[in-house]
């Protein structure tokens, strides 16, 4: 299992080993002991969820109020989709930049993203299907959206027509987003990472 950071601190593209012959494939797609290792913490792990999306979906961008925030652990079991993470943490050195991943049935590769930066993903197949890992439960006052085609953050979906849903069509530009101070300070974010470490 191999970790890179992103460009976008906290966030790390995880890639397995697979071990495949005639019969199929296994790998470990998940490590606590080797995120932890890497990330500085273990990974709470509170409730797991399944989302399928048809060719051209775009979901996103969503984040959690921070403290508690909500990070994840992401996988694509089947199909191929774009995975986007941002920079939502007011006052970061990366605030408003993004790193696309692509996560498929092939590679296997999954992305953590830690509590504070934003989350969202382009299905390039039908039936793409991911599998989050997170960190806390659902918790419907403390989550919150960005509107994912705002030109502001520029994100280059690859879909002609990207299908939203009615949730995040009605997102706040980033600007909005900024002006009434929905998003997590970054400062907050990493005093809250820090809490997490076990010492």
């Amino acid at each position: 299992m191999k970790f890179r950071e992103l460009s976008i601190a906290g966030a790390f593209e995880v890639t397995p080993q697979l071990h495949g012959d005639p019969r199929g494939l296994f790998t470990e797609w998940y490590r606590f002991d080797r995120l932890a290792e890497v990330v500085g913490h273990p990974l709470n792990l509170a409730q797991a969820n399944l989302s399928v999306s048809a060719a051209g979906v775009v979901r996103g961008i969503h984040f959690a109020d921070v403290p508690r925030g909500q990070a994840k652990y992401v996988t694509c079991v089947r199909g191929a989709v774009l995975d986007v993470i941002v920079d939502l943490r007011a006052g970061s050195p990366t605030f408003g930049r993004w790193e696309g991943v692509r996560l498929d049935d092939v590679d296997r590769r999954a992305v953590y993203i830690p509590e504070g930066l934003g989350h969202g993903f382009c299905a390039l197949t039908d039936d793409a299907t991911l599998s989050y890992l997170c960190s806390e439960t659902y918790n419907p006052t403390g989550e919150h959206s960005v509107h994912p085609l705002d030109p502001d953050l520029g994100i280059e979906w690859p879909a002609e027509v990207p299908q939203l849903s009615a949730r995040d069509e009605a997102a706040p530009s980033l600007a909005e987003a900024i002006s009434t101070g929905l998003l997590p300070d970054h400062a907050a974010c990493i005093e809250f990472t820090e809490s997490l470490r076990v010492n």
